[in-house]
């Protein structure tokens, strides 16, 4: 009978040995991180505040800057303190929370773009009927049930994963708790439970990557038979941003999860993993909103309120006129 030891809480590795490398680390993500909270949160107080930004597509883009900033709030201020501290020690419990608020947090942003996406279908190929499908109730459901669906995952996931023994070394390569590291320190002879919630997690991965791929098929299909290029340049300047988001979630989700891993620890792992958790919550804002001719006069609406007097909205109020 194998001998198990119980494990109360794993090391978390971080990115350096070297204390004064860990305080930079810490800062360089802390900068990182503020960047992120202040740029998605001006999105969700735009649309939030703004009436002409009142549309189901800007709903799904605000509770998409939600699930960035929750989902990035996660690993990141943890390691922040862990890197000031040098103590880079969390419990298992602690370990647990980390799996299933990320994973949650992933699962409802991955059903949230799905969403968008066939809100881009509805607007380009039933333009007549988009407010009937498209209506409040229909967004707010489809919202809920990201919601549950990204949790329940989450709690499976997370309860497959902590119901394996582990026993050998309790050190994680990585700057936060990742299911694919504390695999490797795993005892369990049967895995059924982790490969079920693996499956699922394919399962739900696949159906909104088909959604999409479907979606996005009657879209292209229906923009190229615009008659007019000035049409279908305006048709696909509002399914590009949101074909690039989706695009860069999936494929960093692909190489944490689905490369083949190694039980040496290397580089590349930490690089997709911050790929992965740094990446998108950056990338969206600037991709699907602040780049976006109504974010921006929303962003002027904004100012103008704020500081009625002065010249320095004058650019800003060209672009919207």
């Amino acid at each position: 009978m194998a001998n198990f030891t119980t494990i109360t809480g794993f090391i978390l590795t971080g990115f350096s040995d070297i204390q004064e490398l860990q305080t930079l680390y810490g800062v360089f993500f802390l900068v990182i991180y503020l960047a992120i909270l202040i740029s998605n949160f001006l999105i969700i107080i735009l649309i939030s505040l703004d009436v002409k930004l009142q549309t189901p597509m800007y709903f799904f883009l605000k509770n998409l800057s939600l699930f960035d900033v929750l989902l990035v709030s996660v690993p990141i201020p943890n390691f922040f303190v862990n890197s000031l501290t040098h103590n880079s020690y969390t419990s298992v419990l602690g370990c647990a929370f980390q799996i299933l608020f990320m994973t949650s947090f992933s699962a409802g942003e991955i059903l949230v773009l799905t969403a968008l996406s066939y809100d881009r279908y509805v607007a380009i190929c039933c333009p007549l009927h988009y407010e009937v499908i498209m209506s409040s109730g229909t967004c707010q459901l489809m919202l809920v049930v990201s919601w549950i669906t990204g949790v329940l995952f989450g709690t499976v996931y997370t309860a497959g994963t902590f119901s394996m023994h582990f026993c050998g070394s309790k050190v994680i390569p990585q700057f936060f708790c990742d299911v694919p590291s504390i695999l490797k320190i795993s005892c369990s002879e049967t895995l059924g439970i982790i490969y079920t919630s693996l499956g699922i997690g394919m399962c739900l991965c696949m159906s909104c990557f088909i959604s999409v791929v479907i979606s996005y098929f009657y879209i292209f299909s229906t923009v190229l038979k615009i008659p007019t290029t000035k049409g279908q340049s305006k048709a696909f300047a509002t399914c590009i941003p949101h074909l690039t988001v989706f695009t860069v979630f999936i494929a960093t989700a692909c190489f944490v999860y689905l490369k083949p891993h190694s039980n040496v620890p290397s580089i590349s792992d930490r690089l997709f993993s911050v790929l992965y958790t740094v990446l998108p919550p950056a990338l969206n804002p600037v991709i699907y909103s602040l780049r976006n001719n109504d974010v921006t006069c929303a962003l002027r609406r904004l100012q103008k309120n704020l500081c009625p007097r002065g010249s320095h909205h004058l650019t800003l109020q060209s672009i919207c006129q």
